[in-house]
């Protein structure tokens, strides 16, 4: 039986919520450079499928992998983190958690 990942799902702050049950998910990282060290910040960007449009811009939400929906869409939201309604303060304190988890 082939094992499946139980880290799978990613944390990420909803960006864009103009779509009817599609959302523009962003996770944000904060990684070292692999040769110089110096730290670097990258995002990257989901289409996340939202079934019952429960999410909103600025809000942190769970997403996990999951069978292609569209051409786009590969990821499906498990969860609502946390419901915000500034997005500006949810990237800084994504950025901050994956700050804290790197160092």
């Amino acid at each position: 039986m082939p094992e499946t990942k139980t880290n799978a799902t990613m944390i990420g702050v909803v960006e864009s919520d103009a779509r009817a049950k599609t959302r523009k998910v962003v996770i944000a990282s904060f990684t070292p450079h692999a040769k110089y060290g110096k730290y670097i910040r990258q995002r990257t960007i989901l289409q996340v499928h939202d079934e019952k449009n429960a999410s909103h811009n600025g809000d942190i939400v769970e997403v996990t992998p999951c069978k292609p929906k569209s051409k786009s869409k590969t990821w499906t939201l498990v969860r609502i983190v946390e419901q915000r309604s500034e997005k500006t303060a949810a990237l800084v304190s994504v950025r901050k958690q994956a700050e804290s988890t790197a160092v």
